[in-house]
């Protein structure tokens, strides 16, 4: 992190005063030096003036961003100029739309002369394969098909209206890009009754009950918004009754983190532990939902000593913790404690998402200072370079980054309902309008599964954290090009020595893939690499017994030549199954040696067994 260069401040100058007249000279006052206050003052009353400002400034935006929900206006003001401008100065960009809205029309008008004679028209366009909101046969009727078709047209045609435009930065491109898709999506003819088949057809069932049911729940949530009622909504699945249920002690516990030794169910176990890092955006039972869906409770089932840590909700008071806080209080501290209470000289670290590029940086200042106490990485949809960062770079902009910021100098943290917000917006086909009609339009109550319950557990970030990893991950990309600070120094993940287990999702929308595929560019020694189906959460839960699960391996070591991604991926015939067994015979090969399982804590070392799992920092909210 460059160090702000120090500001010179202007000598202070005497405070002349007049000395009283000596009545015996019959002269007049003689000005005379005075010192003043000290120089160190005036420094600091100068300092505290601009703090003041600053504080000024930063209140006035931290309520206009809270008034409009955390998202810069400042800079998709700037992204729709840059468009709007290089858009004007581009008559043939203009000439293209034109042509391209006629072909358009033309297609269309095609496909409706198709359906004349009593059959159902042939599609103009088909929808995105990831879009499901027109797959019934109902919208292959007139006049529904001619009405959802000329919506995906003309989505289609605001896409090639935003992209490739000389002159427009990429960033400015992507900003309009994504929010013209937004608009549209919340005009889709799937979110309105009378241009939803599906819709009209489950009215006409139920004599309008359906709406009635919506109304009410509407009018439930209009009420509890009008209430300031912002507490979390009640969980369907419960931590420690319904997920979380993996047997289990807390045995070390600081301000950050609670760390949660799993109980053995084997009769022995792999002399290699296994120490999970989570991310801490989101509670850490992403791992181990219900008891089918878990991975920790699968790792234990298979034999191996698993400890996981459990992060704090922070609050106001943890507004000064930092990223290297949370690389000492919890992957170091957690490490020294499963060395001491197994006795294992080494042991895997297993990363998700941001918790997985934690465990990167705490495996390279390992590696800088000769420490060699992790015998292999496994980094599940984690990124290290952030170049290709997904969707979720529309809202690490500077303006977005400097407003997120001031939010959070004045509340100490940033509140998870924001953070809520931007991971819906990224899918709002899926998490936001087709959650809307299904309430109030369907009138079906929600009941959602063990992972849709996970993800409304949101968490809150700490002022500096969140601020350090926008900026140094993020928007500078800073540990992929060797500027990231931790422990004193500069990092480096070339320096990581210890094998590699890197698993990517094929339709990750926070990790992109490709994203994760960099790290075979970073690291000198051995890597496998896992394509696996699925997206961010559920290409990671996807225990054996998944007929949809799949996933391709990519064997790389110091020997081997670096491979475009796209076409590795096409030259693979994907394997079917889950990627679980393929980490599981992965550790295998590199810790098959079986001993008694080790105690439940060690109280003599300051590790005693202080509560059941999953502790008390999960229940937090």
């Amino acid at each position: 992190m460059a160090r702000k260069p120090a500001t010179r401040s202007a000598p202070a100058l005497p405070n002349m005063t007049a000395q009283p007249a000596d009545p015996s000279a019959g002269l007049l006052p003689v000005p005379v030096p005075n010192a003043g206050p000290p120089v160190d003052e005036a420094v600091a009353r100068k300092a505290a003036a601009e703090a003041a400002f600053r504080s000024l400034d930063r209140n006035v935006h931290a309520i206009l961003g809270s008034a409009v929900g955390g998202l810069s206006v400042v800079g998709l003001a700037q992204a729709w100029g840059d468009w709007a401008t290089h858009l004007a100065l581009s008559p043939g960009k203009q000439m293209e739309l034109v042509w391209k809205g006629w072909r358009k029309w033309n297609r269309l008008t095609q496909s409706l002369w198709s359906g004349v004679g009593g059959e159902d028209p042939e599609a103009s366009i088909e929808p995105l394969p990831n879009d499901r909101r027109f797959a019934s046969p109902a919208w292959q009727k007139m006049p529904y098909s001619a009405i959802y078709q000329s919506f995906l047209l003309t989505q289609q045609w605001w896409h090639n209206a935003t992209t490739d435009i000389p002159g427009v930065s990429r960033e400015n491109e992507r900003l309009v890009e994504f929010y013209s898709r937004q608009y549209l999506d919340m005009l889709s003819p799937s979110n309105f009754l009378a241009t939803n088949p599906e819709l009209m057809d489950r009215t006409w069932k139920e004599g309008g009950q359906n709406l009635v049911r919506g109304a009410q729940a509407l009018a439930e949530d209009m009420a509890r918004m009008a209430a300031g009622n912002t507490a979390p909504r009640p969980l369907a699945f419960q931590p420690g009754q319904d997920v979380a249920v993996t047997p289990g002690q807390v045995v070390y516990q600081n301000r950050l983190v609670e760390l949660i030794q799993y109980a053995p169910t084997t009769d022995k176990v792999q002399a290699v532990p296994i120490l999970i890092v989570p991310a801490w955006i989101m509670k850490f039972y992403i791992l181990d939902l219900s008891p089918e869906n878990s991975l920790i409770r699968w790792l234990v089932g298979q034999g191996f000593t698993v400890f996981c840590l459990s992060w704090k909700n922070p609050d106001a008071g943890d507004r000064d913790l930092g990223f290297d806080d949370y690389r000492t209080l919890g992957v170091m501290a957690a490490l020294d404690a499963v060395c001491a209470i197994t006795g294992a000289p080494a042991v895997h670290g297993i990363g998700y998402c941001l918790g997985g590029t934690l465990l990167t940086v705490a495996a390279a200042v390992m590696a800088r200072e000769g420490d060699d106490r992790f015998a292999s990485l496994s980094l599940l949809a984690a990124q290290v370079d952030f170049s290709q960062a997904g969707e979720l770079s529309m809202f690490t902009s500077e303006p977005q980054i400097a407003l997120l910021e001031d939010i959070m100098w004045r509340d100490g943290y940033l509140d998870q309902q924001r953070m809520a917000g931007a991971f819906n917006m990224l899918r709002s086909q899926d998490l936001i309008w087709s959650q809307a009609t299904k309430a109030y339009l369907e009138g079906e109550v929600n009941r959602p599964n063990d992972l849709a319950s996970w993800s409304a557990d949101a968490t809150r970030m700490p002022f500096r954290m969140h601020s350090e990893y926008l900026r140094w991950l993020f928007l500078n990309n800073d540990l992929s090009e060797g500027r990231f600070v931790a422990g004193g120094a500069a990092v480096y993940p070339a320096d990581i020595r210890a094998p590699i287990f890197a698993v990517a999702t094929e339709r990750d929308h926070i990790a992109p893939w490709k994203s994760v595929y960099k790290l075979s560019y970073m690291v000198h020694g051995a890597l496998t690499f896992a394509l696996v189906s699925g997206g961010h959460n559920t290409g990671i839960v996807a225990p054996p017994g998944s007929d949809r699960a799949a996933y391709r391996i990519l064997q790389h070591d110091e020997t081997s030549n670096h491979r475009d991604p796209e076409v590795w991926a096409q030259s693979v015939v994907p394997t079917p199954g889950s990627w679980w067994e393929a980490l599981r015979n992965w550790l295998l090969q590199r810790s098959d040696e079986r001993i008694a399982p080790p105690p439940m804590g060690r109280a003599e070392l300051g590790y005693a067994a202080r509560r059941a799992a999953p502790g008390e920092y999960v229940l937090l909210r």
